[in-house]
């Protein structure tokens, strides 16, 4: 198909069609995240900012060329969540700015175009490194400059700046140890394929339903407030209706590999008793996952096959289920209480913070030490551009001070800086939740904001930040070869312990952080973590290290086990 050159309509079409597709295809981007940590969220980002965008460019009825950039430009702009979302939001920015009010796009204003968008992502990042998506967009942007002189075909054009943005992707690991160790490639440059891939099948003629309705309910919405709302929908579901209420997990350790006859009868027994079955058999060890009401047939039955059961869990998914829809009203109480913006005409602080954490135990902490406003949200759950932009607004304050606690959500947070300029906003370069306490705690009234800000970046630079949490999928990374299950201790850079208990692994974990300028030690527990367990590992800390000051606190942080800090 010949097209010369792309109006508005086509345009919309193509970047609502890109959007379903990036948010088709999210789960299997945030697999492609170099740690095998369950929280992986470059996809998720990246398809709710741009599908923030593809919504405010659906709502606009026969839209000309300005109005259509600019609805793409806002949208993905506010959406913005995490880095990839970030400077996927800048990419699109810097492509809308060059199009203008343009009547179209041909092949030479498409090449202005990618050079502009590539030109201003690369601007927004501090450190641009080559590997990332970054580095696919540039690919991408010369091919189409190469391409535009010798052909009058957008749909040609595009097609093969897509193969060859492919080919820049298969080659990031090459640029990237760390992705080549993990056996993967930059997943951020693989969500630009996607959305580009979803554009370009438009343009072939090769999408029927260009329509943005197909995709509204199982889109991820740019706004927290209508998040927890869909779940909250999804959530009043009586727990009655859960028919199996133990979702049950184990290893069998086998003697010797079962028979095919032998996996079989297992697997005709956990259908008998249960759903939502997975049953892997190896050579010395059997996976077993069910949901069950009797957890203790399954274990049982299981030992009956091996030696012995291993990395045994069981959760009451009923009592899970209560949780989700007591935290999803508190997420709805906090939006409703960000939605109460103070009225302009009431007199502004001198001086606020906005701190993002994830844990009820976090965010009383916050709170305790000053925090105007606490942001649900860090890994899985990165907060949107306009979600800090609104509760700039409702802290009503002459200076705001921004504690991203989440190096995915430092460029989120600069970013509604420069949007709002109608604050003095201070983004204190936070990459974890302890940084961000060592942040408020250093905070001294009196100085200027500009010396507070220097002060509490210092603070942030003493803190060491370890988190404890377990592996989603194989992989070798940081010359660790790492299995589905291990528990693995996260430093500041990197994997620093691996092991299949968990004390055990904090403890291998903490050793490499702790040096002879640290003096305090804190252990954060996470929501599945009793006091008990959390005490005995206070004790092995103080055991080992008889000099350090050791305090206990309750982060309740999904996710991860601990949290813990070294000063």
């Amino acid at each position: 198909m010949n097209i010369n050159c792309i109006d508005a309509e086509l345009l919309r079409k193509c970047f609502i069609v890109g959007a379903k597709n990036l948010d088709a295809n999210k789960a299997y981007i945030n697999e492609l995240n170099v740690f095998p940590v369950p929280d992986g969220d470059t996809g998720t980002n990246m398809s709710m900012t741009i599908m923030t965008a593809a919504r405010a460019v659906a709502e606009l009825e026969d839209p000309d060329m300005e109005s259509l950039v600019k609805a793409m430009s806002s949208g993905s702009l506010r959406g913005a969540r995490g880095n990839s979302g970030v400077i996927m939001s800048q990419l699109i920015r810097g492509f809308c700015k060059t199009v203008g009010a343009a009547e179209a796009i041909d092949p030479a204003l498409a090449s202005a175009a990618f050079t502009k968008a590539v030109e201003t992502a690369y601007k927004a990042v501090m450190k641009p490194k080559e590997g990332t998506i970054l580095t696919v967009a540039k690919g991408i942007s010369d091919k189409v400059s190469e391409t535009a002189p010798v052909t009058a075909d957008v749909c040609e054009l595009m097609r093969a700046a897509v193969e060859h943005g492919k080919e820049v992707l298969k080659r990031t690991p090459e640029m990237l140890p760390v992705l080549k160790e993990a056996g993967v490639v930059d997943s951020g440059g693989q969500g630009l394929i996607v959305f580009l891939e979803g554009a370009l099948a438009v343009l072939e003629g090769k999408v029927a339903d260009v329509s943005f309705g197909t995709i509204e309910n199982g889109a991820q919405t740019s706004d927290l407030a209508e998040a927890a709302d869909n779940a909250s929908r999804r959530g009043s579901i009586s727990t009655d209706d859960i028919k199996f209420g133990y979702c049950t997990e184990f290893i069998v350790n086998l003697k010797e590999p079962l028979s095919p006859e032998k996996v079989a009868e297992f697997k005709a027994f956990l259908e008998s008793i249960g759903d939502s079955i997975v049953c892997v058999d190896d050579d010395d060890m059997v996976k077993v996952h069910v949901h069950t009401n009797h957890p203790g047939l399954v274990f049982e039955e299981g030992l009956k096959l091996g030696a012995s059961l291993s990395r045994m869990k069981v959760d009451n998914m009923r009592e899970e289920h209560e949780e989700k829809l007591i935290k999803n009203a508190s997420k709805l109480a906090a939006m409703e209480k960000l939605e109460e913006a103070p009225k302009k005409d009431e007199p502004k602080k001198e001086t606020a913070f906005i701190a993002v954490c994830s844990g009820t135990g976090f965010k009383s902490i916050f709170e305790q030490l000053g925090a105007s406003y606490v942001i649900e949200g860090g890994q899985t759950m990165n907060p949107s551009t306009d979600d800090m932009l609104k509760a700039i607004d409702a802290v009503n304050a002459e200076n705001v001070f921004i504690l991203p606690n989440n190096k995915n959500i430092i460029l989120a947070a600069e970013q509604a800086a420069k949007i709002n300029t109608d604050v003095a906003i201070r983004v204190v370069p936070t990459k974890t939740v302890p940084q961000g306490i060592a942040a408020m705690i250093n905070f001294t009234e009196g100085l200027s904001p500009d010396d507070n800000l220097e002060a509490m970046t210092e603070a942030v630079a003493a803190v060491k930040t370890g988190e404890v949490t377990y592996a989603v999928r194989n992989t070798v990374i940081d010359g660790m070869d790492i299995k589905e299950g291990d528990i693995m201790g996260i430093g500041d850079r990197g994997i620093l312990a691996v092991g299949e208990v968990l004390n055990d692994t904090a403890m291998a974990m903490l050793d490499k952080m702790v040096d002879d300028d640290t003096s305090m030690v804190t252990v954060y527990a996470g929501e599945g973590i009793d006091d008990e367990a959390a005490g005995m590992l206070i004790d092995n800390i103080n055991e080992r290290y008889p000099d350090l000051d050791t305090e206990l606190e309750r982060g309740e942080q999904p996710v991860y086990y601990y949290i813990i800090s070294a000063e």
